[in-house]
C-alpha cells in the first residue's frame, strides 16, 4: 500500500510540474512576443544599432564567397558590412516593417521573407549564411540542417553578436538600470548546439568603440525587444533614466566586443 506521506510527495511532485510547464509556456510566449516586436521599432533600431567592425566581417565571410545570406537581416546593419566586388547579398527577415526599413536604407539588395527554419532559397545556393544578434532566436534543431541545405559543401554559417562591453564603468550601470526594469533574452548563444554535417566552431571577439551621440543610445535602447515590451509609461520611465545617465556622463561613443563564430560545411 502507498503510504499518506508518499501519495503527499507525489502529489506535491505533480503540482510542482505543473508549476514548472506552465512558467516555461509563459517563457515561451514572452520569447515569441519579443522575438516579433522589432518591426514596431524599425526606425529606432536603424538609428541606434551599430555597424560591425571590418575585421569582424572580413573574419566572419572568407574573401572568396560570392553568395551571402544575411539571415535575419533587420535594417541590413551587417549587410552594409558583407559588401565586397562580385558578391551577391540575399537578406532574409521574417518581419515586414525591418524588411521596409531595409528597403529603404539599401535598395539595390535583394530581402525575402523568410526565417532561419524556413530560408527562401534553393539547395546549396550560397556560400555563406551569416546570422547577426538573431541566433538567439532560433530553434537551432531546424536551423541548423536549413542553413546546410542552402550552403554549398565547404560553405560557412557564421554568427555574430555585437555586445555592451559592460568592463566600462558606465556602461555596467546602463546594463543594471536595464535589468531593473525587464529581463534580457536568454544569453544562451546556441552556438554549441551547430553539428554535423558542420565542423567545429571556432569563436573570436573584437574590441572597438562606435561613435555615437545620446540620442543614437536612447534608440538603441529603445530598439531591443525587451524595451519595446514594456508599458508605454514604464517605458517612458526608463529611456527617461538613460537620458539622465547620459547628461552625467556625456560618453560621445560606445564600447561594444564583437563575439563572433564560424563552422564549415
Amino acid at each position: 500500500m502507498t503510504s499518506a506521506n508518499e501519495q503527499g510527495e507525489r502529489g506535491e511532485r505533480v503540482e510542482q510540474d505543473g508549476w514548472d510547464q506552465q512558467r516555461h509556456q509563459q517563457e515561451q510566449r514572452d520569447r515569441s512576443r519579443q522575438a516579433g516586436s522589432f518591426g514596431a521599432a524599425a526606425g529606432a533600431y536603424e538609428r541606434g544599432r551599430p555597424p560591425y567592425p571590418p575585421e569582424a566581417s572580413a573574419w566572419l565571410v572568407p574573401g572568396t564567397a560570392r553568395t551571402v545570406v544575411d539571415l535575419g537581416a533587420g535594417t541590413g546593419k551587417l549587410t552594409r558590412a558583407l559588401r565586397a566586388p562580385g558578391r551577391e547579398l540575399v537578406a532574409v527577415e521574417p518581419s515586414e516593417g525591418m524588411r521596409e526599413e531595409f528597403a529603404r536604407v539599401l535598395p539595390g539588395v535583394r530581402a525575402l521573407a523568410g526565417t532561419a527554419e524556413a530560408i527562401p532559397l534553393p539547395d546549396a545556393s550560397a556560400d555563406a549564411v551569416v546570422c547577426a544578434q538573431a541566433w538567439h532566436w532560433v530553434d537551432p534543431d531546424r536551423a541548423v540542417p536549413e542553413a546546410a541545405r542552402v550552403l554549398r559543401p565547404g560553405g560557412r554559417l557564421a554568427l555574430v553578436w555585437n555586445n555592451r562591453d559592460e568592463s566600462v564603468p558606465w556602461v555596467a550601470e546602463l546594463g543594471r538600470i536595464l535589468r531593473e526594469y525587464a529581463a534580457a533574452p536568454a544569453e544562451d548563444r546556441q552556438a554549441d548546439r551547430i553539428a554535423a554535417p558542420f565542423g567545429p566552431v571556432e569563436r573570436r571577439d573584437f574590441r572597438w568603440r562606435h561613435p555615437m551621440t545620446d540620442a543614437e543610445i536612447v534608440d538603441m535602447v529603445a530598439s531591443r525587444s525587451y524595451v519595446i515590451t514594456l508599458a508605454p509609461a514604464v517605458r517612458d520611465g526608463l529611456l527617461d533614466r538613460v537620458r539622465a545617465l547620459l547628461a552625467v556622463e556625456r560618453p560621445g561613443e560606445m564600447p561594444y566586443v564583437t563575439e563572433c563564430h564560424r563552422a564549415e560545411r
